[in-house]
C-alpha cells in the first residue's frame, strides 16, 4: 500500500553564497538544529509530450536521503501537494501509473529529467525539541534525458512544514526571508525549472476564454468541469471522501451544458459525447449511490430508540453494505481503466480544443444564456405540475424523479449563466437547489425503501427479526409524504424575475 504525505512547502531563489537569516527570531522557533547533509539523485518520468508536467504533476524515482523510493506529487493548492510514495524499484509502480492514467492515457512514461541535489538540512524546533519545519538549502544540477536536452545548475532554499504544523510559521519565515533579500522561486518545482532551462517546457495550458460572448461563458464552464473530472479521477482511485460524487457532478454539469446551450454548441457533435458522459455518470453512480444509501440507513438506525432495535441489525447492515460496496468499488476502478473511458477523455479534449460553435456563440451572452435558462425553467415547471397531478404511488415517484433531474439541469444552466446574468440567475439557482433537495430526498427515500425490503428478506432468511427494517420502511414512507407536501411551497419560491426578455 502506497504511503501518502501532505506536503506544505515554499521555495526560494538562492545562490551558493546566500545566507539564511536567524530564524530563532520567528515566534515559536527555539533553535535551528543541523540535521546533516544528503546527496539526492532523482529521475523524473513523464510522457514524451510532458502531459504530467503540463498539469503540475511530478513522478520521480529518487535515491538518497531518508525517503528513497518512487514519489508521485499531486497538486492540492498553491504550495500544497499530496506526495504518494512507493518502494524503490526499477519500474514505475503500477499503482502510481494508475493514478495518472487519465493524464497519460496511451502515452508511455519515460525518463525526462535527472535532478541531483546536494542538500543541507536544518530543523526548526520548539522549546520542547519538537520539529516545526525542515529547512533545506540545495545545490542543484539537472540534466535533460530526452533528445536535444541540456544541463542547468542553480541553488535554492526549501522550507517544509512538519506534519500537523501551523502554516502561519511559513508566513513568519517568509517575512524574515524577504527582509533578508531572499525571494520566492519563480518556478513551482525543481522539475518545472529543469524543463524550462534544459530544453522544451511543457505546452502552456490555454487560459480562460473571454467572457464577452455566449460561447466564452459556455466554454469556460466546460473547461473547468473537464479539469475537475481529471482531478477527481486520481481522488476516486485513492478512495478519497466525496470524490466519486464530485467526479459525477462534473460529468453531469458538462452533459447539462451540452443540452441546455444547444444554440451555442452544435448538438450533433456534443450529443454523442454527452451520451458517453451519461454512461460514465451511471457507472460512477453504482459506487456513489451505495455510499449515500448506506449512510442514510445507518443514520436511521442510530435515530431509533433502543427498544425498536431487534436483532443484529447493525451487523446485518454492515455486511450487506460491505458486500455491495466491495463490488461497486471494483466496478468503478474497472471503468476508470477501460478503453471506453479513456476514449471519452480524448473526445472531450478534442471537442474543447476545437469546439463546434454555432452562430449564437458569438452573440452577447445576456440574451442567449437567459433564453436557455428560461427554457429549462419551463421544463421543470411542466414536470413538477405533472407529478403533483398524480396520485401517490409508483407513477408519481417516477414523475417526481423526472422533475428532480429537470430541476438539476436548470440549476446548472443558471449557475453557468450567473457571471453574465448576475443576481437573477443566482436567485434562481438557489431556489432550484431547494426544489432539487426536496425531490432528491424523496428519491433517496424511494431507493431506501427498496433496500429495506431486501434487508428484511435477508434477515428473515437468516432467522433474524425483521421488525426493525419494517419500522424504518414505515418511517421512510412518512418522510416521502412530508417531502411531497413540501414541494408546492418550495416550487412557489422559484422565480425567473429579471431574466425575462
Amino acid at each position: 500500500m502506497a504511503e501518502t504525505k501532505r506536503e506544505i512547502e515554499r521555495k526560494y531563489e538562492a545562490t551558493t553564497g546566500t545566507r539564511v537569516p536567524d530564524l530563532t527570531k520567528v515566534r515559536g522557533v527555539s533553535r535551528v538544529r543541523d540535521a546533516g547533509r544528503a546527496e539526492l539523485d532523482a529521475v523524473y518520468y513523464d510522457t514524451p509530450d510532458l502531459r504530467l508536467a503540463a498539469h503540475s504533476l511530478t513522478l520521480r524515482r529518487r535515491t538518497g536521503g531518508d525517503d528513497a523510493g518512487w514519489h508521485l506529487k499531486l497538486p492540492v493548492a498553491p504550495g500544497v501537494r499530496d506526495e504518494i510514495r512507493a518502494p524503490l524499484g526499477d519500474e514505475v509502480p503500477s499503482g502510481l501509473a494508475g493514478l495518472v492514467r487519465a493524464r497519460t492515457r496511451g502515452g508511455g512514461l519515460v525518463p525526462v529529467v535527472r535532478v541531483r541535489s546536494s542538500r543541507h538540512v536544518h530543523h526548526l524546533v520548539d522549546e520542547d525539541g519538537a520539529v516545526l519545519a525542515e529547512l533545506s538549502t540545495d545545490t542543484v544540477h539537472t540534466e535533460r534525458l530526452t533528445e536535444g536536452g541540456g544541463t542547468a545548475d542553480w541553488a535554492e532554499i526549501e522550507i517544509e512544514l512538519a506534519d500537523g504544523g501551523d502554516p502561519a510559521l511559513l508566513d513568519a519565515v517568509d517575512k524574515r526571508f524577504r527582509k533578508a533579500g531572499i525571494h520566492p522561486a519563480a518556478a513551482p518545482s525543481k522539475l518545472a525549472r529543469a524543463l524550462e532551462e534544459t530544453g522544451t517546457a511543457p505546452p502552456a495550458r490555454p487560459g480562460p476564454p473571454a467572457r464577452d460572448t455566449a460561447g466564452g461563458h459556455v466554454l469556460g464552464h466546460l473547461r473547468a468541469q473537464a479539469d475537475a473530472l481529471l482531478d477527481y479521477d486520481a481522488a476516486v482511485r485513492r478512495d478519497q471522501p466525496d470524490s466519486v460524487h464530485q467526479m459525477r457532478v462534473a460529468t453531469r454539469r458538462m452533459r447539462s451544458a451540452f443540452r441546455s446551450y444547444g444554440r451555442v454548441l452544435d448538438r450533433t457533435v456534443t450529443d454523442p459525447v454527452g451520451e458517453e458522459l451519461r454512461w460514465l455518470a451511471a457507472e460512477l453512480g453504482v459506487d456513489r449511490d451505495q455510499e449515500v444509501l448506506t449512510e442514510r440507513l445507518r443514520a436511521a438506525l442510530e435515530a431509533l430508540p433502543r427498544p425498536l432495535l431487534q436483532g443484529p441489525v447493525r451487523g446485518r447492515l454492515r455486511r450487506w453494505s460491505g458486500a455491495r460496496r466491495s463490488g461497486s468499488r471494483g466496478r468503478t476502478l474497472k471503468v476508470l481503466d477501460s478503453a471506453r473511458y479513456l476514449a471519452l477523455l480524448d473526445r472531450l479534449e478534442a471537442l474543447l480544443a476545437d469546439p463546434p460553435l454555432r452562430g449564437a456563440a458569438a452573440k452577447d451572452p445576456g440574451g442567449v444564456l437567459a433564453e436557455a435558462v428560461l427554457k429549462d425553467h419551463a421544463r421543470v415547471a411542466s414536470r413538477v405540475e405533472h407529478a403533483l397531478s398524480l396520485e401517490p404511488g409508483r407513477e408519481r415517484d417516477l414523475a417526481l424523479h423526472d422533475a428532480r433531474k429537470a430541476a438539476k439541469r436548470a440549476r446548472y444552466a443558471a449557475e453557468l449563466a450567473r457571471p453574465a446574468l448576475g443576481r437573477p440567475a443566482k436567485r434562481l439557482a438557489r431556489s432550484l437547489k431547494r426544489v432539487q433537495d426536496v425531490l432528491g430526498d424523496h428519491q433517496d427515500g424511494v431507493v431506501a425503501r427498496e433496500a429495506l425490503k431486501d434487508l428484511a428478506q435477508q434477515a428473515h432468511a437468516a432467522g433474524e427479526p425483521s421488525f426493525t427494517w419494517g419500522v424504518l420502511y414505515a418511517r421512510e414512507e412518512t418522510a416521502a409524504a412530508d417531502r411531497e407536501r413540501e414541494l408546492p411551497e418550495a416550487w412557489a419560491g422559484v422565480s425567473v424575475k429579471g431574466l425575462e426578455t
